[in-house]
């Protein structure tokens, strides 16, 4: 049941109803049940340990519920984040030699993407992410969930597994040589338990009932099988010396992870936060959002743990189990936090195997089904991005998967619109079938009137085709009317292509008129002085009406051919 923000009972100094005290317990207790075990995955996924999850999953949990703009969100390690992880750390890995050696240059990554998130939400880019094209994001996240599955492959078989994708199927035939029976029967009993369980009951949370099943059978039948290894039960030191031992040669690659990793919380907790507004019918604050998520990826950073970001599947049961205000988040995170100091030592006996088999489900649950079953029927070019990007972010660099993609997307609608801007554009006399306004214009005066209509913003993209097509104009014309009453918007380049063809135009004798221009193309060419030093503003109509009228009264303008009036700038 989900509490109404206005419902009645004792309030407290701050606002907090009292009346909300009950849900939120018992939505952040849940959340935090589920967390736990995915918190551990990631941490070793990641390459620094079950307990730099669990860090990550305290600090992130706390401090993004309490400073963030959305008061129901869950925050800790996600799939996405943790794939960015595990390639911070296997890069510093790379370049130092070791673990021990690269984890500054792990931790320096993920605290300047904590840093750099709050910039992010103070400037407000937040509302920005709504124009990621979808094509890009499914791609991605298809990718991301390809990544999980792929890398769980050599611990399901009992084998640790490499960092990088590819790596996996280029060296399979070590895990199979070397497979480890006894790791495959508990993955295998994990898996299962996680679907079937809530067939059973959903009282308990499937990922924690699979947990605890899959370890309690290696405990008990005593199987020889790798497990997460021993955690400290205490709070862990700061981990700010290892920060400044980093030699400057690598802030680069710092800063480089740092921005990916900035995006990419972003990303994911403001699509969490939708989904929590719709399910609420509340609104986030995406800056404050951003904020929050950032302090705590900061805070992480410092005491060892992996970033992370909202976290969809503990937002959800949050608010079903009754989490209404941000103390539901803090909750959460002090569940984690309480488990850390007083059963830590006990997650030490949980299989590698068994966490494989919670975060293969995990990887099927973020690949985007709905995206690959309509791939036949989407634009080819938005099924192309998203196999590209889809590509990149298994086989190459996440950063530049999404980068690309959006350039691509971009490129690709730019042409789209070029397109449909020509086709949809005419330059002549219109004497087959002319606009109703324009026949009396036409009539009066063949040949020597020609109009082009034009749809849609006159940007980069349609720049070129709108200087060719108006080229056609018939060299004895003395007018072209450019009828702009459905340009909503003109760039840079599109000003200095009517500024160009305006002045061409003029060289052979014939004059530019404009009808219909709105409020911001009109203030362009003020501003850039095309209007009235090479249109003049008598020259400016209101609709085609008002140009026939003018014609009447003046008759079309003398042609002067090599007319000297210099442009303000040829393009």
């Amino acid at each position: 049941m989900i509490a109404s923000p206005n419902m009645p009972g004792r309030t407290l100094p701050g606002g907090y109803k009292l009346a909300y005290f009950k849900g939120d317990l018992s939505g952040g207790l849940v959340a935090g049940v589920i967390a736990l075990p995915l918190a551990l995955a990631f941490g070793v996924q990641s390459g620094l340990g079950a307990a730099a999850g669990l860090y990550g999953a305290i600090a992130l949990g706390i401090l993004a519920a309490a400073l963030g703009g959305t008061r129901t969100q869950a925050s800790g390690p996600t799939g996405p984040m943790t794939v960015v992880s595990a390639s911070v750390v296997a890069t510093a890995v790379a370049t130092t030699g070791s673990v021990e050696a690269g984890l500054g240059i792990a931790l320096l990554a993920f605290l300047c993407g904590g840093v750099l998130q709050i910039l992010l939400g103070l400037v407000g880019v937040g509302r920005y992410v709504k124009f990621f094209p979808y094509p890009v994001v499914s791609g991605f996240m298809s990718g991301v969930g390809l990544i999980i599955i792929v890398l769980q492959i050599w611990p399901f078989l009992g084998s640790a597994s490499p960092k990088a994708p590819l790596e996996v199927f280029t060296h399979i035939a070590e895990p199979i040589a070397a497979v480890n029976w006894s790791a495959v029967m508990l993955g295998a009993i994990t898996v299962a338990v996680y679907y079937l369980f809530p067939r059973v009951t959903k009282a308990v949370p499937n990922v924690l009932a699979a947990l605890l099943v899959g370890t309690l059978v290696a405990v008990f039948a005593d199987l020889d099988v790798p497990n997460v290894g021993a955690i400290p039960s205490v709070i862990p030191g700061l981990q700010l010396g290892q920060m400044f031992t980093v030699s400057p040669e690598h802030y680069p690659l710092i800063i480089g992870f740092g921005v990916t990793l900035a995006l990419l919380g972003s990303i994911d907790s403001l699509l969490t936060s939708v989904i929590a507004d719709n399910i609420t019918k509340t609104k986030h604050d995406s800056r404050r959002e951003l904020i929050g998520q950032g302090i705590g990826n900061s805070v992480a950073a410092i005491f060892g743990g992996i970033p992370g970001a909202g976290a969809t599947k503990g937002t959800v049961v949050n608010i079903n189990a009754g989490g209404t205000t941000r103390l539901s988040g803090v909750v959460h995170g002090l569940f984690l936090l309480a488990v850390l100091l007083g059963l830590g030592r006990f997650a030490g006996y949980i299989p590698l195997s068994v966490l494989a088999g919670l975060l293969i489900p995990v990887g099927l649950a973020i690949i985007d089904y709905k995206g690959f079953r309509h791939l036949v029927r989407i634009p080819r070019a938005d099924a192309a991005v998203l196999l590209i990007v889809m590509g990149m972010t298994v086989f190459g660099n996440l950063i530049h998967a999404v980068a690309i993609g959006v350039v691509l997307a971009s490129i690709l609608f730019m042409k789209k619109m070029s397109d449909l801007t020509e086709a949809n554009s005419h330059v002549g006399e219109l004497t087959d079938q002319p606009w109703a306004d324009e026949e009396k214009a036409l009539d009066a005066h063949p040949g020597q009137i020609y109009i082009k209509h034009m749809y849609g913003p006159l940007f980069f993209g349609s720049a070129s085709r709108f200087r060719e097509m108006a080229s056609t104009v018939d060299a004895n014309a003395a007018l072209l009317v450019i009828r702009m009453e459905e340009v909503p918007y003109i760039d840079q380049s599109g000003l200095y292509a009517l500024e160009q063809v305006a002045f061409d135009l003029l060289q052979k004798g014939a004059q530019v008129a404009l009808t219909g221009v709105q409020e911001q193309p009109l203030a362009m060419l003020r501003d850039l002085k095309i209007v009235p030093d090479l249109i003049s503003e008598d020259m400016l109509f209101a609709d085609m009406e008002s140009v026939s009228d003018w014609l009447k009264r003046h008759g079309p303008p003398a042609r002067e051919v090599g007319d000297t009036i210099a442009p303000v700038r040829v393009t």
